[in-house]
């Protein structure tokens, strides 16, 4: 079949317009899909502070076309040296505070990826691009400025509220209050927000290289600004911080193959409900039915009742994580799902809201990545170390303080990461990139939006904007119940609750829904991007 030249073989989508023209601009000049992330994912860190920032983490999927060869990239960084049981013990908590410099207690690992995925752009898909051009657009808008979206102006005024909660209030500290408050009130939409103090931080990275955020400068000053909290971090805590290669874990849907990361991440969590779908005759379910949502549901439970008991560092674990995804353990737990009532499972005793990006990109070349960065909650720890202008994030609260869980704290180990950037692979090429912020809400997304391209021909734009579900708890929602938007039909959300669902709906395109995105690659290599409307993305197809 003759490809014509008009139909687009590439394209990015992003939840921020910005950082999809960036993304945009590397592509155009030449740079390939992994280049490209870089960019944007730096932008991100810039224009998009209430969901990422150079404080958190990251992983990466990759095909590589011309191999096809795919990896796995874990930048996710360590508990300190000092963080211990103990510690919070001693000064009577009960748990790890969500905010605070004792919740900014492991390195970030975002920058750290930059290096690993360039170098392996450079020698294994003929990448060109020097981390400095790829940090240029970042760089600006930290200098120059940018106007603010209605999401970020409502998170600054949703995270500055005052209450007795310890979530809220952070205009208490001066570094965030310097940024998003800086003449004491809350930016509103379309006030430029500049951030010298990051600009020049991105620019030290720019013309020294990724290990400077690890050693020297940089380093000093978010060990000293976290001192002065009572922080605990040390600077050998960052300069240990490498990320790593990993081999995905895959598992079959339909006739294609689902890909995801492993532990610490929760690709297995999102691979396990796929699993379980898939012994499902879809097409008999109806999509956006009752029976659909409620398999969905009960699959999500029993999913989550593996990663409660078995997802951590694998440092620090013997489970054999791709026996989780034998087809014998899959179909067994398909067997068990009830169907005319909900299951009782152990459910997550931790709150994995989840304040998060996803971003997906696939080059003329047919190289395809899926990107996922996050500070955990919205605005992570809301410690910004003086002359830095990186907000830290929060993820070491992720930790429990109970020894006997999977994911008890310890010295230099890696929490559980809800994050986790899946692929559906066709043939061994990429067939859907895709993914989705939100916490607890991700697997469920994900395997919405893969069940309605694969199982009912839905296109990406429509799979991604249509109505959505959602069990238990995610970013900014501590309820357990089934949540469902408004426009699933009243009928539906009746006969979900006669099974014995706590149903409640929430509003049309609602943010608790989480921000997904999607690149279908067709046969012909020609592509379709869509992003979502409950965010402020944009996806470009060129």
């Amino acid at each position: 079949m003759t490809q014509d030249s008009t139909t687009p073989r590439a394209a990015i989508t992003t939840p921020h317009y910005l950082a999809s023209e960036a993304g945009r601009r590397v592509l155009d000049r030449g740079g390939n899909a992994l280049e490209a992330i870089v960019a944007a994912g730096a932008v991100l860190a810039v224009v998009y502070p209430q969901m990422c920032t150079l404080g958190g983490d990251a992983f990466y999927l990759i095909h590589n076309a011309a191999t096809g060869e795919l990896t796995g990239i874990n930048a996710s960084g360590k508990s300190g040296e000092k963080a211990s049981r103990a510690l919070y013990r001693d000064k009577k908590l009960s748990a790890i505070p969500s905010r605070g410099a004792l919740a900014a207690i492991t390195v970030p690992g975002i920058v750290s990826g930059w290096d690993l995925a360039l170098a392996y752009s450079s020698s294994a898909m003929e990448g060109k691009l020097s981390l400095a051009s790829l940090l240029e657009d970042a760089r600006r808008y930290a200098e120059e400025g940018f106007p603010i979206t209605p999401s970020l102006a409502n998170w600054i005024v949703e995270d500055t509220q005052t209450d007795n909660t310890g979530r809220h209030n952070l205009q208490r500290f001066a570094g965030f209050a310097k940024i998003f408050l800086p003449d004491g009130a809350p930016l509103k939409p379309m006030d430029i927000l500049r951030q010298p103090d990051l600009a020049r931080t991105l620019e030290i990275l720019a013309s020294a290289g990724s290990r400077a955020f690890y050693e020297g400068e940089i380093a000093r000053a978010l060990v000293r600004g976290l001192a002065r909290e009572g922080g605990i971090l040390t600077e050998k805590d960052l300069a240990s911080q490498k990320a790593f290669f990993v081999q995905p874990l895959q598992t079959p849907y339909r006739e294609y193959t689902a890909c995801n990361l492993p532990p610490n991440c929760q690709g297995l969590s999102s691979l396990q409900i796929l699993g379980m779908l898939n012994c499902f005759d879809a097409q008999a379910l109806g999509e956006g039915t009752a029976a659909f949502y409620h398999v969905l549901t009960e699959a999500v439970k029993r999913a989550f009742a593996d990663r409660e008991r078995y997802v951590t560092d694998p440092d620090f674990s013997k489970v054999d994580y791709a026996a989780l995804l034998a087809p014998d353990y899959l179909a067994s737990m398909a067997r068990e799902l009830p169907m005319d009532g909900v299951g009782s499972y152990l459910l997550p005793s931790l709150s994995p809201k989840g304040d998060t990006v996803w971003l997906g990109c696939v080059d003329a070349q047919g190289n395809a990545v899926s990107y996922i960065q996050s500070i955990y909650h919205d605005f992570g720890s809301g410690i910004v170390p003086e002359g830095t202008g990186i907000l830290l994030q929060n993820r070491g609260s992720f930790f429990s303080l109970d020894e006997r869980h999977a994911n008890t704290l310890e010295p230099c180990k890696r929490t559980m990461h809800t994050l986790n950037p899946p692929m559906l692979l066709k043939d061994g090429k990429p067939y859907l990139v895709y993914g989705t912020m939100g916490g607890d809400g991700q697997p469920q997304t994900q395997a919405v939006i893969a069940s309605r391209i694969v199982d009912f021909g839905m296109s990406a734009e429509d799979a991604v904007a249509a109505p959505r579900f959602l069990y238990g708890r995610t970013w900014g929602d501590e309820s357990g119940s089934l949540k469902l938007e408004g426009r699933i039909r009243a009928d539906v959300g009746a006969r979900l609750a006669e099974l014995g669902h706590s149903v409640e709906y929430v509003e049309n395109f609602s943010q608790s829904m989480g921000h997904a995105g999607a690149i279908l690659v067709h046969g012909d290599g020609s592509v379709e991007a869509a992003t979502d409307p409950r965010s402020d993305g944009l996806a470009i197809s060129l």
